[in-house]
């Protein structure tokens, strides 16, 4: 077959005619009229460049997410055997105002699944209605809130759950939800279905890993740094981590939590 020589313009140069080649008999041994088309295609362009799609996150060889779970079991089942008598003498002192021990607070997990996040009750019973009754008598806070999500002065905080943030003891129980595959020790903040919209395109990288208890947010000034800054780390994370990474977020953890830094 000759190809014709390619257009100036670069374009596709597609030449159609029907064949006049005699068909092949079929079984009863009657030749068939010719039905089909051949298409010349003259010139094709080479692709010079790999495009990356927006908001599209590398995804991690299989062995290193392998190697990413066998550290979270491992070392996330050591620390419940380590911090146990302590969160036993927490649920006792969280339960003395009669409320519950524990908070399960639905957050968006790994490929945008729902979990319930476990947490040492820090706040109020009745914290909801609280916080709507605050909100709507104080338009400063409403404004802090509905930009970051946090009160630096909570109402809804009790005195006990006011030392346990200070010092991110009411985070223990999510050494739960890494056991069960639903957090790592270490990924982005696990966020809640209002804060999808403002991740925009960097929502894609957040599915990409597990919700961390700590992380990039956590060491490079938690609470103190604005609510883009958090998403930005989050995605930095996404596309960047390693274990060796993991084990100086872990490291770093320690020192942030004896400073007390960023924490209310």
């Amino acid at each position: 077959m000759r190809l014709s020589p390619p257009r100036p313009d670069g374009n596709l140069h597609i030449r159609s005619e029907r064949s006049n080649h005699p068909a092949p008999p079929s079984r009863h041994g009657t030749p068939h009229e010719p039905q089909f088309w051949i298409e010349r295609v003259a010139w094709l362009p080479r692709i010079q460049k790999k495009f990356r799609i927006p908001g599209w996150i590398p995804t991690k060889p299989p062995k290193a997410r392998r190697r990413k779970r066998a550290a979270d079991l491992v070392l996330g089942a050591a620390l419940v055997v380590f911090f146990a008598p302590l969160m036993a003498v927490i649920a006792l002192a969280v339960c003395l105002d009669g409320g519950p021990m524990f908070y399960g607070h639905p957050r968006v997990g790994p490929n945008g699944r729902p979990f319930r996040c476990w947490k040492f009750r820090t706040m109020v019973v009745n914290a909801d209605q609280v916080l709507q009754e605050v909100l709507a008598g104080d338009g400063a806070l409403r404004a802090e809130w509905e930009s970051s999500f946090k009160l630096r002065k909570d109402p809804r905080i009790t005195f006990v759950g006011r030392f346990l943030r200070t010092l991110s003891f009411d985070e223990l129980p999510q050494l739960f939800n890494v056991i069960r595959g639903e957090m790592s020790l270490v990924g982005p903040r696990p966020i809640v279905d209002a804060e999808i919209d403002r991740y925009g395109q960097k929502f894609t990288a957040y599915c990409a890993c597990r919700p961390g208890i700590t992380g990039l947010w956590q060491v490079r000034g938690r609470s103190d740094v604005s609510y883009a800054r958090r998403v930005e780390l989050d995605s930095q994370y996404a596309d960047t981590w390693s274990l060796w990474l993991d084990l100086q977020i872990l490291l770093n953890t320690v020192v942030v939590i004896v400073r007390r830094d960023g924490a209310y």
